[in-house]
């Protein structure tokens, strides 16, 4: 398959997958009727809105996370008490939630500027074994000072959104992206540590492993000198998705080198075709042409049958915020039939799928599930049953073969 082939699934067929965080998107969501805000630190809370994804067949969700508080400002606290703010750790409720589900995706945040690559690979591989296969992960980087000093090994000079397009700020952006490159890498390597087979567990020998199975990876790089083996075995999947978000160039580079998914920002169907030529051409730069990368479209989504409903519903909610909301993703309000326009508009573009956004979880969640999931289905543009246990049988995506296994073989 070239790189410019980004699916094995037909193209009319779209995956789709759904970004959980808080009450909802908006940030006055949490003060609808409908929103559940005394349950948002609650394991049921997050098992229900997993289980209403699952039952529209949704490839996946992504959680949100953070190592600092939710902020309407890009690079420091804003101070607000009228939002939400807070959260659960996102690796732990996917872990939760994972036994309460048989064929969903779960794709935690992780913030790797400040974590280490050895306990997220565990984590992530601990997660795939208890979900029995569809674990995912989603890289994210802080440049924030105020979330690095939660941890006090380094530092990070203040940078507004502005300042991000000048000369330092690219610089800086690309050093982290880099690093977090990197930082996959070994997460990548340490889950190949163990081979397939080195799991005996031969009672009447009383051999468990074989130790000439396990591997070390003498990773040795900019950012990050590593020894390994891991000490988990290797995952089921036996390497759980990648998945990031990109915005410009230098964090494409991190999607075209290291990502099973990207989710981009289009505002119209233009910018999809640039953006997926952009990564494509990165991909195939960075020797990954066979292999198959998913870029999921981002959208902000609210969903009612009556389209002024639903722009009734913004203005509502942006009265409640104190302003109008605006994000870095596409926000759409209309009705279900309306946006599976737009979206099958995006997918001719090159988009495989999309990552849709609840503007209100407790309202747009199941408008996706009941409303956009049948539309598309009646267009034949979406799966009526799952067709594969894991998360990259869901994607089209063959479980991988072990590099220790086969340079030992070689």
């Amino acid at each position: 398959m070239s790189a410019t082939s980004p699916s094995p699934s037909s193209s009319s067929v779209l995956h789709l997958a759904v970004a959980l965080d808080g009450a909802g998107w908006h940030p006055a969501a949490w003060r609808e009727p409908v929103a559940r805000p005394h349950d948002l630190f609650t394991a049921a809370y997050w098992a229900d809105l997993v289980g209403e994804a699952e039952a529209g067949l949704l490839d996946f969700v992504t959680i949100e996370d953070g190592l600092g508080l939710q902020s309407s400002h890009y690079g420091e606290p804003d101070g607000r008490t009228d939002q939400v703010r807070g959260r659960l750790d996102a690796v732990l409720i996917a872990s939760r939630v994972a036994p309460l589900t048989r064929h969903i995706g779960l794709v935690p945040t992780v913030t790797v500027t400040h974590t280490e690559p050895f306990h997220i690979s565990k984590a992530i591989a601990t997660l795939d074994y208890v979900s029995s296969g569809r674990a995912g992960l989603r890289v994210q980087v802080s440049a924030r000072p105020h979330e690095a000093d939660h941890f006090g090994r380094r530092t990070f000079p203040p940078l507004s959104l502005q300042e991000l397009g000048t000369a330092a700020g690219r610089e800086q952006l690309t050093g982290l992206f880099d690093e977090a490159a990197d930082y996959v890498e070994v997460v990548r390597r340490l889950w190949d540590s163990w081979e397939d087979d080195a799991e005996i567990r031969d009672v009447a020998t009383g051999r468990f492993i074989d130790r000439d199975k396990l591997h070390y990876i003498d990773f040795e790089g900019r950012h990050f000198s590593v020894k390994g083996p891991s000490i988990t075995p290797r995952p089921p999947q036996g390497q759980p998705l990648v998945t990031a978000l990109a915005h410009q160039s230098v964090p494409y580079r991190l999607v075209a080198r290291q990502a099973d998914v990207g989710y981009v920002t289009p505002h119209d169907a233009g910018q999809a075709r640039a953006i997926v030529a952009e990564i494509r051409a990165g991909q195939e730069t960075a020797g990954r042409a066979g292999e198959i990368l998913h870029v999921f479209g981002d959208l902000v989504v609210f969903l009612d049958d009556d389209p002024a409903e639903a722009a009734a519903r913004r203005e509502r909610l942006d009265a409640l915020a104190g302003e109008p909301y605006t994000s870095d993703a596409r926000v759409f309000a209309g009705s279900p039939a309306q946006l599976a326009d737009l979206l099958q508009e995006l997918a001719s573009s090159g988009l495989t799928g999309f990552r849709l956004r609840p503007a209100v979880l407790g309202h747009d969640l199941r408008a996706i599930t009941r409303g956009l999931v049948p539309e598309l289905q009646r267009r034949d543009a979406f799966r009526r049953a799952y067709e594969a246990d894991t998360l990259r049988g869901l994607l089209g995506l063959a479980r991988p073969a072990n590099r220790y296994a086969a340079a030992a073989t070689a």
